[in-house]
């Protein structure tokens, strides 16, 4: 059985999140605090200040040197197979107790780093790609009107040049893509602060080097508040909406069923391909059933791509993702595994 200190523990850590979102939504369904637009700022606030921070803290005391390889292959190959088969159905639709929880803290520590440092990234340059094909399909004189006062026109200017070198057409869509995309993924605070994290760690590891009080105060005072401030924008972003699971219910369930069955399913597949077994099998398919993160939700507001879908998928999964665990826990439990 597990104990109630076991329990309260889960619920000390959870809590707080949902009291940050519930803040939130009452403070716009009952108090009207702040508008539409202030809400906007509070998720820029977010994906541009509290993330790259909070990044920044969970990539740099992480020991790079530590890793387990057989847990970052299974995570990377699991990650490009649920890729892969997205891509192919989106393609063509439009065409024993706890002893082993112990290891699994140290563990998931990695994947959260992984996803910080990788697929955070790898999404950043997705919804980028997105928005870039966006900008390619606005007439001329949109493009013109949208360029800031003094500039050239860097993103017609592009195409143009491309276009008259006799590239074809695939191509120089291609190159203005992938410019138009560069460019703003340099401008984005968060790859510079995955980059500069991961530099530090491989330092500070390295030679025991740690960063001087003062810096790491400086960073600890806002990354500190960057998980309860994305909840907050979640909660901001909800009570914004006319019902509470803003996707639909079809919609909630395929995400549900994605995150929590299919998700591990893939894991399993993963981590036999690579040879791992035993607990660090256990732990690579329970943080594969953990429930949807917070920072893509802030990404998705952020580029306005399937916000509702992501905010009812970290309410209604954080709601599951308890016993949901549990289930999980209880059949690892069992003398054959």
């Amino acid at each position: 059985m597990i104990s109630r200190v076991a329990i309260y523990h889960v619920l000390e850590a959870t809590v707080p999140l949902y009291v940050a979102m519930i803040l939130a939504y009452l403070s716009i369904k009952w108090w009207k605090l702040f508008t539409p637009e202030q809400c906007s700022g509070i998720n820029k606030f977010v994906a541009k200040f509290s993330i790259p921070l909070l990044s920044f803290q969970v990539i740099s005391t992480n020991n790079p040197y530590d890793m387990n390889l057989k847990l970052i292959f299974a995570d990377i190959l699991q990650k490009s197979l649920a890729l892969l088969g997205f891509a192919a159905i989106s393609r063509a639709c439009c065409t024993k107790k706890f002893d082993w929880l112990i290891t699994a803290v140290k563990l998931i520590s990695q994947i959260v780093v992984l996803q910080s440092l990788i697929w955070y990234t790898l999404l950043l340059f997705l919804l980028e790609f997105r928005a870039a094909k966006g900008i390619a399909a606005t007439p001329s004189s949109e493009i013109l009107a949208e360029e800031e006062p003094g500039t050239i026109g860097t993103t017609q200017q592009t195409y143009q040049e491309g276009q008259s070198k006799g590239v074809t057409a695939r191509c120089s869509r291609a190159f203005h893509f992938l410019l138009v995309v560069g460019k703003k993924l340099v401008m984005n605070p968060n790859m510079y602060a995955c980059l500069i994290s991961l530099i530090w760690a491989l330092i500070s590891f390295r030679w025991q080097i740690q960063l001087p009080l003062i810096v790491s105060n400086s960073i600890r005072i806002l990354s500190d508040g960057g998980l309860g401030m994305a909840m907050f924008s979640l909660g901001l972003f909800t009570a914004l909406q006319t019902k509470i699971i803003a996707c639909g219910t079809k919609k909630m369930l395929l995400s549900l069923s994605i995150r929590f069955f299919l998700g591990p399913a893939l894991m399993v597949i993963s981590s036999y391909a690579v040879g791992m077994r035993g607990i660090l099998l256990k732990v690579a398919i329970v943080q594969a059933a953990l429930p949807q993160g917070i920072v893509p939700f802030v990404f998705a507001k952020e580029y306005n791509v399937h916000a509702d879908i992501l905010s009812t998928a970290i309410i209604v999964g954080m709601m599951v993702a308890v016993p949901a665990a549990l289930a999980y826990y209880f059949v690892f439990d069992q003398p054959r595994f």
